[in-house]
């Protein structure tokens, strides 16, 4: 047997044989000493691989093969595993050896419902035609919750309200490409109004089962979408022993839903004081925030309140743990969310078990929407009555309507939850001058369609379930005359399509398939009604049960068009 030669290989067995190196990539020095000045002293816990890979992003613009390697050098990690949660996500650019790297400057053009009525296509053709495809790249992408001051595009993390190609071609020449963080609540402005003060009594002696009296006899429910009476839900937490988590889901992703960031942007404490009472009354040993990564301007506004509420000794450093997600509609499903959280593809989980006794790290957690929190605050501080004392059309309490589309003044809207979409466009200052009302999506795509003729249907929990849609987010779009219910169906499901997760197969292949049909002159409705029924009966999460919806109400009300 030949000598073993250090100088030629590793190990040899005939002249000029052997390798040189060990299998697989190597660790690139500069690529590592690189990593490590941006990771820092943080831990190399695996739940914080998003976090790192946000680092890397931002610093490079994309996401190197020798950054991944550094990546899973300091993580003790695979490879394999960093690339399928880097590719998971839409805001992550993977690019392997011997790719061209993406340039310096993206623009996200929204194309979801509200903005595609104002023009959003039109516009991203302007911008591909007129702009340099080496400098910059135009992509379409989904809501970016800004529907109100349609058509919205994201320019690096500037986002531009109402744009034209002549706003981005400014911006650029400006290099207006950073976060613009509005004027908001600060922590001494809400402490001089009270702000914390029923917390800290809380705290001091509160009886937690009181609190959830309260909050049972305000009414709240999840006002995520789902509806979950928001009391009960402290009681399945509770029961459990031993660690247990606050989760805040602020993945706000339904296109036409923009009310989390309008409260976030305004009056963040009564948010984050909420959040805090919530985690009270459950005892949670930490509380996370999954913020959207759409949402540059409200994480930035948390960051710098989260500090301040830790040097005014109001929550121990690092109690609340802000997360940002990539680019991901799935995260907005809890489970899916949690598996983000710790620093995974945001895949739902089979349930059960339930996220209230195992969520994060296998603990029971409290999983809330922004603004179910929101609520928790307004009642501890002014009492059940600030919701149970509106009722309108047999129903009790105040809906915050996201509005957009065909309307003279879109926003949001605190409205009597009973209210009706005559009442919603009315609050809206009615209809834009030429427009005449035809539809509207009462709760984001996930809801459908309905027509005009359904105006005086109380847009709440329970009163849409009869008609096979629901009130979801209450993300209320209105179309006129001049748009199309199939265009707009089509739109829902593209974004579906987009947005699947592709874990269960009747959901990624039928969002694909819908599309397909849908795109044809005529709609097979038998084919299309037998796909539905396979996509509702055996999806494993809401995105594959609702997103038929757009399909048989659009053929049930606008036979016509189909």
């Amino acid at each position: 047997m030949a000598p073993l030669d250090n100088s030629k290989g590793v190990w040899k067995s005939g002249k000029g044989k052997g390798r040189k190196t060990p299998k697989g990539r190597q660790l690139e020095d500069q690529a590592h000493s690189e990593v490590l000045a941006l990771l820092g002293d943080r831990p190399r816990n695996r739940d914080l691989l998003i976090e790192f890979l946000h680092l890397i992003q931002d610093a490079y613009g994309h996401l190197s093969a020798a950054h991944i390697r550094a990546l899973a050098e300091e993580m003790r990690t695979g490879q394999a595993e960093i690339y399928e949660v880097a590719s998971f996500y839409a805001h992550f650019d993977v690019v392997k050896e011997g790719e061209t790297p993406p340039p310096a400057l993206t623009i996200r053009v929204c194309d979801s419902l509200s903005c595609e009525l104002a023009g959003a296509q039109q516009l991203q053709k302007a911008l591909e035609d007129g702009l340099d495809a080496s400098q910059v790249r135009v992509l379409r992408a989904p809501c970016m919750g800004r529907c109100d001051t349609a058509p919205v595009l994201e320019i690096g993390h500037n986002h531009i309200d109402h744009a034209t190609a002549e706003k981005v071609q400014a911006a650029i020449a400006a290099d207006d490409t950073h976060v613009h963080v509005p004027a908001y609540e600060t922590l001494a402005d809400y402490q001089a109004d009270g702000g914390y003060a029923v917390l800290k009594d809380l705290r001091a002696g509160g009886d937690w089962e009181a609190v959830q009296a309260k909050i049972k006899e305000a009414g709240l429910r999840g006002l995520g979408g789902a509806g979950f009476p928001s009391g009960t839900k402290w009681g399945f937490v509770r029961a459990n022993e031993g660690t247990r988590y606050l989760a805040v889901n602020g993945d706000e992703g339904e296109p036409g839903t923009f009310k989390d960031r309008y409260y976030l942007e305004r009056t963040p404490h009564v948010f984050l004081e909420g959040m805090l009472m919530a985690a009270w009354a459950v005892e949670a040993e930490k509380a996370f925030i999954y913020m959207r990564d759409e949402y540059p301007a409200v994480l930035a506004i948390l960051a710098n309140e989260i500090k301040a509420l830790e040097q005014a000794g109001i929550v121990e450093p690092g109690y609340i743990d802000l997360r940002r997600g990539a680019g991901a509609y799935i995260c907005g499903e809890e489970s899916a969310m949690i598996e983000s959280i710790e620093g995974k593809r945001g895949e739902p989980r089979h349930r059960p078990p339930f996220v209230a006794q195992v969520g994060i790290f296998g603990r029971p957690t409290l999983v809330h929407n922004v603004e179910t929190l929101y609520w928790v605050c307004k009642i501890n501080r002014e009492g059940p009555e600030c919701l149970n004392s509106v009722e309108k059309n047999g129903r009790k309490g105040l809906r915050s309507y996201s509005v957009s589309g065909r309307v003279k003044n879109p926003g949001v809207h605190l409205l009597p939850a009973g209210s009706t979409i005559t009442d919603i466009i009315a609050a809206c200052g009615g209809m834009l001058e030429g427009h005449t009302f035809k539809a509207y999506q009462p709760g984001g795509p996930s809801s459908g369609l309905l027509p005009a003729s359904m105006h005086d249907v109380p847009l709440d929990f329970d009163t849409l379930q009869p008609h096979g849609t629901f009130i979801g987010s209450a993300a209320v779009v209105v179309l006129s005359d001049q748009d199309s219910a199939r265009d707009a169906a089509l739109n829902m499901l593209r974004f579906f399509e987009d947005e699947s997760c592709g874990q269960c197969t009747p959901c990624r292949v039928g969002c694909e398939k819908a599309v397909k049909l849908m795109g044809e002159k005529k709609w097979d409705q038998d084919l299309l009604e037998e796909l539905s029924a396979a996509m509702v009966d055996t999806s494993i999460c809401g995105l594959g049960q609702a997103a038929p919806n757009p399909i048989r109400l659009t053929i049930k009300h606008f036979p016509e068009e189909v």
